[in-house]
């Protein structure tokens, strides 16, 4: 019988029901097995974790390796390409990413093809010969929205692999593998997890071929996550969706609120989710001072998390120097949306 979303993330990756058997999975505390059984090594495998991978997998499809942290995962699948391989990725995105397929293109470990995602056409002319589609949508910070159907589709008419970061949308609002993506990445510690107290990523893999390259990429490259902290996570992904469509209605509200706002000359929201980023009427410097004003909303890298946090991410050396340095990335908590609004406001007067 398949189950809604909301269901899943309570009942996924649970023990088998038996009498007096736990309802929640124990944290493994091993990395020796006795000899005889599938996993051998503590690097190859752990139940913690497999209670976790169980259900991310209900939730976005195919069979999940869970890393140490989110671009443990993204370095996972860019290291299973081949020397100077073309690939086509978004000229704007999440900065580690960037900062990684820069080097990449500049040392020519990989020819990377930097695109507009916007402009589907842009990407599609980019695919020809390409090993590898990398798309983030919506893109980070600037919330730019990929028309993932057509690119998806364009790529596997050209048998090109497509990866996808779905950690802004979720699969609560888009599942790339049921779109025909290969891979589809989540950065574990945001929504997910959810209480920003977990590093951690996944990658959902729809093909069992991939899924063991990507395995022993895993294995042997040592990027495995801690069974304490999958735990963690598999305990904060139970309240996923109570917690993101808490966050995604306040985020939709704010949104009405800041377009109407004197002080705010950009307003960057996709329409869902639970980020929202907008460029303040002023200086870098105003800017920094808005984010330094807050009292509730806390000042700090992250997003995902119960609690809104919010940044102006040119503070950052290594941002994409197309983001405006007057963005603020909001990530909307579960507070009570007014005592949000009441925080933005006081800070949006220091200036």
């Amino acid at each position: 019988m398949s189950k809604k979303i909301e269901t899943s993330a309570i009942t996924a990756g649970r023990p088998a029901v038996t009498p007096d058997a736990p309802l929640n999975p124990s944290i493994d505390l091993t990395s020796t097995f006795h000899s005889g059984g599938p996993i051998g090594y503590g690097r190859y495998g752990n139940q913690t974790w497999t209670s976790l991978e169980d259900a991310i997998s209900e939730l976005e499809g195919g069979q999940t390796l869970t890393f140490s942290s989110g671009m443990a995962a993204i370095s996972a699948v860019f290291s299973i390409l081949p020397i100077g391989a073309p690939i086509v990725a978004s000229n704007q995105g999440y900065s580690g990413v960037m900062s990684l397929l820069n080097s990449f293109h500049t040392s020519g470990r990989l020819e990377v093809r930097f695109v507009d995602v916007v402009n589907t056409q842009e990407v599609i002319d980019a695919m020809k010969g390409a090993a590898l589609v990398w798309l983030e949508s919506p893109t980070n910070p600037c919330l730019d929205v990929a028309d993932l159907p057509a690119l998806i589709t364009a790529a596997k008419k050209l048998g090109i692999g497509v990866a996808v970061d779905n950690t802004f949308a979720t699969p609560l609002v888009q599942n790339p593998l049921v779109m025909g993506a290969d891979i589809v990445m989540h950065s574990v510690t945001k929504f997910l997890s959810g209480h920003s107290d977990v590093l951690m990523g996944s990658l959902s893999i729809s093909d069992p071929a991939l899924f063991k390259r990507l395995h022993d990429s895993r294995s042997f490259n040592g990027s495995i996550p801690g069974p304490f902290e999958a735990w963690l996570a598999l305990r904060g992904l139970r309240t996923f969706p109570l917690r993101f469509n808490k966050s995604q209605e306040s985020a939709k509200e704010l949104v009405k609120r800041l377009t109407s706002h004197p002080k705010i000359s950009r307003v960057r929201y996709p329409g869902f989710g639970a980020i929202v980023s907008f460029e303040v009427d002023g200086t870098a410097e105003q800017t920094q001072k808005v984010c330094e004003s807050s009292t509730m909303i806390a000042h700090a890298t992250s997003l995902g998390g119960v609690e809104s946090l919010w940044e102006r991410r040119r503070r950052w050396p290594i941002e994409s120097p197309t983001v405006p340095e007057q963005l603020i990335r909001l990530s909307v908590g579960c507070e009570h949306v007014d005592d949000i609004w009441d925080d933005i406001t006081r800070a949006l007067n220091a200036i």
